[in-house]
């Protein structure tokens, strides 16, 4: 991760530039707001966190996405074992593991707020948005580490938290976004066989029964993936749902395709928020194999357009 294609960095003259100097990137079409997770982004090269926003910010300009989930992964320090695909997983009681949990805890909870206060204001001054911080809460996440995530997404200026979580962690999280006020998003993966992860409509509407600041992060793919039809969810209970995730894959638990070539209704989705006009952001999510992010988000945001012309 993050070594397959090399970046230059923003300058710091432009990244300087107060916000009143710098026009907002404005993408939508036709009313829908388009809006990149990313994570789509997770294969550009960083040094350091730091350097992910330079990174992140020159992305998102050069695609002309004016608006994000951030993923906390880039903007936290890569501790421990890597992952390689196809590779073992690294043994999460293995030594340097925990030592790496403990330390990325210690880096979250005492990382001073500025610093996330100033990413946010490298955002303004590119005029681009942070709509939502994704802060995958787990059952290893303690009390202050939880409150943390939630301070840390008001310095970013998110208006909401998405998370990739399971109903017996969200019940724990319940109590601070009644504390902060704040929306919690669930996003749905594709895993029918633990009732525990937020894959079903049932998984969501247990979720929306917990706290009236939980709501859905719907990820069309995932659900077509699941067997669930999403124009059908999305027409029930779009009251519920803060924003989309957009990409294409197969039923019947699929692999992610390029965009029109699986089974997920990316089309009659768009095409519905539209018509219906719901403030319902479309964030662009980028998994299946291609010529590389940039390149592959750009496409995928031709696409969606075109959907709507």
């Amino acid at each position: 991760m993050y070594t397959r294609r090399e970046f230059g960095t923003m300058t710091l003259a432009a990244l300087a530039l107060p916000r009143a100097l710098m026009a907002a990137v404005d993408s939508k079409a036709k009313g829908v707001r388009f809006g990149v997770q990313t994570y789509s982004f997770r294969e550009l090269p960083r040094p350091d966190a730091g350097d992910a926003v330079d990174v992140i910010i020159k992305a998102m300009t050069e695609c002309g996405l004016g608006e994000c989930e951030l993923w906390s992964p880039m903007l936290e320090p890569r501790l421990g074992p890597r992952f390689v695909p196809g590779g073992p997983r690294p043994d999460p009681s293995s030594p340097e593991v925990v030592k790496a949990r403990a330390d990325l805890r210690d880096w979250r909870i005492k990382t001073p707020i500025d610093h996330f206060t100033g990413i946010r204001k490298k955002f303004d001054a590119a005029g681009l948005k942070i709509y939502g911080f994704n802060y995958s809460f787990n059952p290893s996440f303690t009390d202050e580490e939880i409150d943390r995530g939630f301070q840390i997404a008001k310095a970013l200026g998110a208006e909401i938290i998405t998370a990739s979580t399971t109903l017996p962690v969200a019940q724990k999280v319940a109590p601070f976004a009644e504390k902060h006020k704040m929306i919690v998003a669930m996003h749905g993966h594709s895993n029918l066989t633990d009732p525990n992860e937020f894959a079903t409509p049932e998984s969501f509407a247990a979720a929306l029964k917990m706290s009236k600041y939980f709501k859905i992060n719907l990820d069309i793919g995932h659900f077509t993936a699941a067997n669930f039809d999403a124009v059908a969810y999305l027409k029930e209970h779009h009251a519920d749902i803060t924003n989309l995730h957009i990409k294409d894959r197969k039923k019947n638990q699929g692999d992610n395709t390029v965009w029109g070539e699986g089974d997920t209704p990316i089309r009659e989705v768009l095409q519905l928020v539209e018509k219906n006009h719901w403030p319902i952001p479309a964030f662009i999510e980028y998994e299946y194999k291609g010529t590389g992010p940039v390149e592959e988000v750009k496409k995928c945001y031709a696409y969606a357009r075109q959907a709507l012309a």
